[in-house]
């Protein structure tokens, strides 16, 4: 793009800082050279950056496999740089659109639950932004990051004097004993803990492991928002009543706070829903201050930053400015990192992880789902023919998998969309839990375990586990 003189010369001058570094760090970087890497021909790589430079509006959708790398956050700024120079971003039809795994990821981060943000990005070591949300809250705030949910489970099992040892967790809706890396050590480090407290609709992996399990009410049966990528902030009413003693999160947290002796009052209907949604309006006042619930009453769903209430919300963001403290975009120039652990002759696999279409996250809800339970009721690893062939299996037949940190057996799946000397394996299987094997490393700037990439190896044969499922079509 820069050699061809495809950039977007008006919006680098005007709206970015350290393009000249980038420029000259990308020298090394030719298609060519990165073409083996990429699995993608030189050419193709040409005609798809031509493309996407000139085109009238070209955006860029991601899932997992770019962030969940150790260096996962280098691979968002080279598509930062990527709708940066080409300009193409801040214009309709254009910018960088990581996509959600669940339906309210971009609104739990928007309200703050980032161990290093307060609510709307604002970072805990901000002073300005410290003070302000200790006098909103009237409470002593800390002012250093907090910890990952990796970063939790190592000082679940730190040493006594530790001044930061985790001796108890609240977990909702979370169930890390199947979705955290390196199982065996997350499973331990919840086995450890002094007291572990669960929420949830189900009896997950981590419920099992709890001194105390709090049944929540699952999305139908409570009232309250969900703001997903795009930035719209919508708005879900109670469509039927919970089960037995099922209760709403906001009801639950509530009845802690007053017995700890706190003095929340949140009063109204659905457990005073709309008092809290006020009060997270307040806090991020810079971004929904016009959504308030009685609009989202009326219209169900607002699009933010949305300012006032005769603001019809804005669909498309950085038109003028990024937020920054210059209000440009800060280009950083990127090398290629290898992963944490690379194949070899003992374990000369690679492991990806990820979801299936019909099975999400851990399984605790689809795979109790008759219908999706029944579309795919089995783990399988999926492997491409000519990995097959070498191995002397066939689709259907037993495989073991092991990494350094643990192994499964599974059925193998032929996929010839799988890349040569690669395996993958969803994650929501508990009798073939892929996150046994996966590597905890941590990219140093996201804090993102590195999921989609570690060395196994692959066996014929293996004895697959007695159980599987939930009972759906067991």
């Amino acid at each position: 793009m820069i050699e061809e003189g495809l950039v977007d010369e008006d919006f680098i001058r005007n709206r970015t800082h350290n393009f000249e570094a980038l420029k000259e760090n990308v020298k090394g970087y030719s298609p060519e050279a990165m073409a083996p890497i990429c699995g993608v021909p030189a050419e193709t790589l040409r005609e798809v950056a031509r493309e996407f430079a000139t085109a009238k509006g070209a955006m860029v959708l991601w899932g997992m496999g770019v962030s969940q790398h150790i260096h996962g956050t280098d691979n968002a700024r080279c598509l930062i740089a990527l709708v940066s120079v080409t300009g193409q971003i801040g214009k309709p039809g254009s910018g960088l659109h990581p996509l959600r795994g669940q339906n309210n990821v971009q609104g739990a981060s928007d309200a703050g639950l980032i161990p290093m943000m307060y609510p709307n990005y604002q970072r805990v070591t901000d002073k300005a932004a410290h003070d302000w949300f200790e006098k909103f809250w009237n409470a002593p705030l800390d002012d250093q990051p907090g910890y990952t949910v990796v970063e939790i489970m190592g000082k679940s099992l730190a040493p006594n004097t530790d001044p930061h040892k985790v001796r108890g967790m609240y977990i909702m809706g979370e169930n890390p004993a199947m979705s955290d890396p390196d199982l065996n050590h997350a499973r331990h480090s919840l086995a450890t803990l002094e007291h572990l407290v669960v929420q949830d609709i189900f009896m997950t992996e981590t419920a099992w492991l709890a001194d105390v399990v709090l049944p929540a009410t699952a999305w139908p049966e409570k009232t309250g928002t969900v703001s997903n990528t795009d930035r719209m902030v919508q708005l879900g009413k109670q469509a039927i009543e919970p089960p037995g003693q099922a209760k709403p999160d906001l009801w639950i947290i509530q009845q802690i706070a007053k017995g700890v002796g706190l003095e929340w009052h949140y009063p109204g209907e659905h457990d005073g829903v709309a008092e809290v949604y006020d009060e997270m309006r307040q806090a991020m006042h810079a971004a929904i201050h016009g959504i308030t619930w009685e609009r989202l009453q009326r219209e169900s769903s607002v699009t933010y930053p949305c300012l006032s209430e005769e603001d019809p919300g804005e669909p498309t963001v950085f038109i003028d400015h990024f937020a920054t403290y210059d209000g440009r975009v800060h280009l950083v120039p990127a090398d290629i990192i290898p992963a944490n652990e690379r194949p070899d002759r003992d374990y000369p696999f690679v492991l990806i992880t990820g979801r299936q279409l019909e099975h999400w996250h851990t399984g605790s809800m689809t795979r109790r789902a008759t219908v999706l339970d029944a579309l795919e009721p089995l783990a399988t690893a999926s492997m491409c023919g000519a990995d097959m062939q070498r191995l002397q299996v066939g689709p259907g037949d037993v495989i073991t998998l092991a990494s350094r940190r643990g192994q499964v057996t599974l059925r193998v799946r032929r996929d010839d969309g799988t890349p040569a000397g690669a395996v993958f394996v969803p994650f929501a299987y508990y009798e073939a839990a892929a996150n046994l094997m996966t590597n905890p490393a941590l990219d140093p700037f996201g804090k993102i375990p590195e999921f989609k990439y570690c060395a196994v190896a692959v066996h014929a044969g293996g004895e697959l586990p007695s159980h599987a499922g939930f009972g759906a079509n067991a």
